[in-house]
C-alpha cells in the first residue's frame, strides 16, 4: 500500500467545479463566530459539492486569511452569499422550494440517520453559532430539525465536525436519489 501523491487524485480545478453537478443541497451558517470553522465547512462543501453556503450575520466572509488557512482555496470553487440576517437566508430559500432544517437539538427533532430525502427535492441544513447554536426564530421558521446522536456526557459537537458529518451524511442520501457525475 502506497500513499497517493496530491497530483494523483482525481482533482477538478474550481473552474471546473463550477460548472458540474452538484448535489442538491446549501449550507447556512447563521452566527458563526471562528473563521477557522468556516474555513472548515468550506473545504467539505467543496469536497462533497454543495450548491452553495449562505453565510449570515457575524459570520465573516471571504477573501479573509484565517478561513483561506483552512478552506485551502475552497472559498473560490464554493459559491456564497452573505445575508445580514439568517431568518431572511432561510425565506429566500424557501420561497424556492428549498426544504430548510435546522441542525440542532430540539423536541421533535429528527434522528440523522432516520432522516430521508425526497426524491428531485432541494434541501438547506442551518449550523448555529458554537455556543447558543441555531437562535430559535430561525429554528421556528426552518421546516423541521435534524439532530446528531450522541451518547456521552458533552452532547455538543464543534461546528465543523457537525457539518461534516452531517454534509457526508446527506451526500450520501442525496446522491443515491440524484447521482451526480
Amino acid at each position: 500500500m502506497r500513499k497517493l501523491k496530491i497530483t494523483e487524485l482525481p482533482r477538478i480545478t474550481a473552474d471546473e467545479f463550477k460548472k458540474v453537478d452538484k448535489i442538491p443541497l446549501v449550507v447556512v451558517l447563521d452566527q458563526v463566530r471562528s473563521l477557522n470553522n468556516i474555513g472548515s465547512v468550506f473545504r467539505t462543501s467543496d469536497a462533497f459539492r454543495i450548491e452553495s453556503i449562505y453565510l449570515c450575520g457575524i459570520t465573516a466572509t471571504p477573501p479573509h486569511p484565517e478561513i483561506h488557512k483552512t478552506a485551502l482555496g475552497a472559498e473560490f470553487s464554493v459559491d456564497w452569499k452573505y445575508f445580514e440576517n439568517t431568518a431572511d437566508a432561510v425565506r429566500e430559500l424557501q420561497s424556492q422550494a428549498v426544504r430548510v432544517f435546522a441542525i440542532e437539538q430540539v423536541d421533535m427533532s429528527v434522528m440523522l440517520q432516520d432522516f430521508e430525502v425526497q426524491p428531485r427535492a432541494r434541501y438547506a441544513i442551518v449550523f448555529g453559532n458554537e455556543v447558543k447554536g441555531v437562535d430559535q426564530e430561525v429554528v421556528n421558521l426552518c421546516n423541521g430539525s435534524i439532530e446528531i446522536p450522541q451518547f456521552g456526557t458533552k452532547h455538543s459537537l464543534n461546528v465543523s465536525v457537525t457539518a461534516g458529518i452531517v454534509i457526508w451524511d446527506l451526500f450520501q442520501k442525496l446522491n443515491h436519489s440524484q447521482p451526480i457525475h
